[in-house]
């Protein structure tokens, strides 16, 4: 009871009227439906079906399926694919780049991203969006073990961190995306020896 003797008013949802449950109802019917049907299978009204909600509640929340989508991958990723920190680059780095390919390679969230950088190429409008909400986000992540590693003192400190990603993540999207290599651990592993043997090659020089 409210101290006006009223019935006391149940707050369902945010603030903004959202309910969670039906918002995370409607993200995993989106992931679903891209990972049974292709993008070109997924409709709002499909998605607002498989949640058990009505259509305009999925349109009072976003503006279309694409949306729907890059909410759920974002969501998805963040919760996937965090960096170790087991204080070495020794352990930390082949760890993460062997979570990386499995998530990309081996989840739903993989055949996600895969349908929405296809995607990407014939929707430039979408490809912008998409690239500036997920692009910088999974960059941070990308170069966080060596970041790490210079604030340990493992790596010099003037390093080119994000070039040095970019040497190390770049492989593995590109297997993912262009010729569907496999990147098992044998392979992940590879490129965080190379990477290590070099780095240590190169902070013994004068």
């Amino acid at each position: 009871m409210t101290e006006t003797g009223g019935p006391e008013r149940r707050h369902h949802g945010n603030r903004h009227g959202r309910s969670e449950a039906a918002r995370q109802a409607v993200l995993r019917a989106a992931d679903d439906l891209l990972a049974e049907k292709g993008f070109a299978g997924v409709t709002m009204e499909g998605i607002a079906a498989r949640a058990g909600v009505a259509k305009q509640t999925v349109y009072r929340w976003w503006s279309s399926k694409t949306a729907v989508l890059v909410d759920a991958f974002v969501e998805d990723l963040a919760e996937e694919l965090t960096p170790p920190d087991h204080g070495r680059l020794a352990l930390d780095l082949p760890a993460y780049l062997a979570q990386l390919a499995h998530v990309l390679s081996g989840t739903d969230t993989g055949a996600v991203f895969r349908a929405l950088i296809a995607q990407a190429q014939h929707d430039p409008a979408f490809g912008a969006d998409f690239r500036a909400r997920y692009l910088d986000v999974q960059r941070g992540r990308d170069r966080l073990p060596l970041e790490r590693a210079v604030d340990r003192g493992e790596l010099p400190a003037g390093l080119d961190v994000a070039a040095e990603t970019d040497r190390l993540v770049g492989p593995l999207y590109y297997r993912v995306l262009v010729t569907d290599e496999p990147v098992g651990r044998e392979y992940t592993d590879r490129l965080a020896e190379d990477f290590l043997r070099r780095a240590t090659r190169d902070a013994g020089r004068p």
